[in-house]
């Protein structure tokens, strides 16, 4: 807890929510006792950008605010006069805002410590979305930005695997005046004075994973830590730089920069191939790789975060994956290959299709299953073809034994 409080540039931390979206609750519900205890119930109103992640409205909503969406600007920066008037507006009720730094568009917004001026000056407080922390540590902090709390994914920032649907750790770190406000426990003694009722099970969430961010912390040092964030940022921006002239980057910071990760535009390859998003994913599985983020923040996009763990090598090999997806593309373009029969709308071709004794389609097997060279040398084959997504979503079908087979 001492470590991730000088990191994020807080006074205190929980290790109690058991994910980053129950972290964000509890954040908020600290805030919120917070203005209760200053007689201000009313304040109960939280502006959110309509860039945020999805779970920021939803534990709003889950902590009983008023949901007031913030704008952003055809750059992906947070519209600072939109939030301004809605500050003003809200006034009165200003519980809180809820903002991502570096943001969800994946840029370092330059205006964030005029965004925190104008809801401290209206009376609300801040809190800061840590799932990009990646993009901080060691360089920055929330604190030193002037928000009053945030959460952290230890499960990201931190080194403890994310497999498997978790564990996960959603920590969260306040200033010395929130501190107070930590969550208590029925089971131990934890939390602040005037804590809030408990928001996980344990009293210290999923502690038996903690000792690896401890170990990760120790070993990296301070040095080690601000190295992570520095290689992650100039991932980003070295697949940035290799991506633009195919695809083109849908959001770059004022010096053309983007964060720890970048969003790659596929928006035209619809209407100019016949090809979707969906479609680019699909057929990277050909190409050994499994699809970057699909269609979030910003539809008919991938959003790519190297982080600071891929080599300069494996990065290459994915951009040159792209690259050589967006070639396809183009024969389709180009009316040497049908929209309706190409490698990227058949993708993914498994093994079983690829060995069979017919292939009836316009291109090699060869192009399907080693689009390019180094794939012979540890190619990785789905186990799957291509499934109907609208169908699956719409037919559940259940997989359970019948309950007469339990009878014994």
């Amino acid at each position: 807890g001492k470590y991730l409080s000088e990191i994020t540039g807080f006074a205190s931390t929980t290790f109690q929510p058991n994910s980053g979206a129950s972290g964000e609750y509890t954040g908020l519900m600290i805030i919120r006792k917070y203005h209760l205890s200053r007689g201000n119930a009313q304040r109960t109103t939280i502006l959110i950008p309509t860039s945020a992640h999805g779970t920021n409205p939803a534990s709003a909503a889950m902590a009983g605010a008023n949901i007031v969406l913030v704008e952003c600007d055809a750059q992906g920066n947070i519209n600072v006069e939109d939030l301004e008037a809605k500050a003003k507006q809200h006034a009165d009720t200003l519980c809180a805002f809820m903002v991502t730094y570096p943001s969800t568009h994946g840029i370092f917004e330059s205006k964030i410590r005029r965004m925190v001026d104008i809801i401290h000056a209206h009376g609300g407080l801040v809190y800061m979305d840590g799932a990009n922390m990646n993009g901080q540590v060691g360089l920055t902090s929330p604190g030193y930005i002037g928000a009053d709390v945030c959460h952290l994914n230890l499960h990201k920032t931190f080194a403890i695997p994310h497999g498997g649907g978790g564990p996960g750790v959603g920590s969260v770190s306040v200033t010395k005046e929130l501190a107070q406000f930590l969550p208590t426990h029925c089971m131990a003694k934890v939390g602040g004075e005037n804590g809030i009722s408990a928001v996980a099970a344990s009293p210290w969430g999923s502690a038996y994973v903690l000792p690896i961010v401890y170990g990760y912390i120790r070993m990296m040092g301070e040095e080690g830590l601000t190295r992570a964030t520095e290689v992650a940022i100039l991932n980003a921006n070295y697949m940035a730089a290799r991506l633009k002239t195919s695809y083109g980057i849908v959001y770059t910071g004022e010096t053309g920069r983007v964060g720890h990760e970048c969003i790659v535009d596929c928006r035209d390859c619809r209407e100019a191939y016949g090809v979707e998003t969906a479609d680019i994913a699909r057929r990277l599985m050909d190409y050994g790789f499994h699809a970057p983020t699909l269609s979030f923040p910003v539809h008919e996009t991938l959003m790519a975060e190297p982080t600071e763990s891929e080599s300069k090598a494996e990065i290459d090999r994915f951009c040159d994956a792209l690259i050589a997806i967006k070639e396809e593309m183009q024969t389709i373009g180009d009316g040497k290959m049908p929209k309706d029969d190409n490698p990227l709308v058949n993708a993914p071709h498994t093994a079983e299709e690829v060995a069979a004794n017919e292939w009836s389609h316009p291109y090699s097997r060869e192009q399907a299953a080693y689009p390019l060279p180094w794939i012979r040398l540890n190619k990785f084959w789905p186990s799957v073809s291509r499934i109907d997504n609208a169908y699956g979503d719409r037919n559940l079908v259940c997989t359970c034994a019948p309950i007469e087979s339990y009878i014994e």
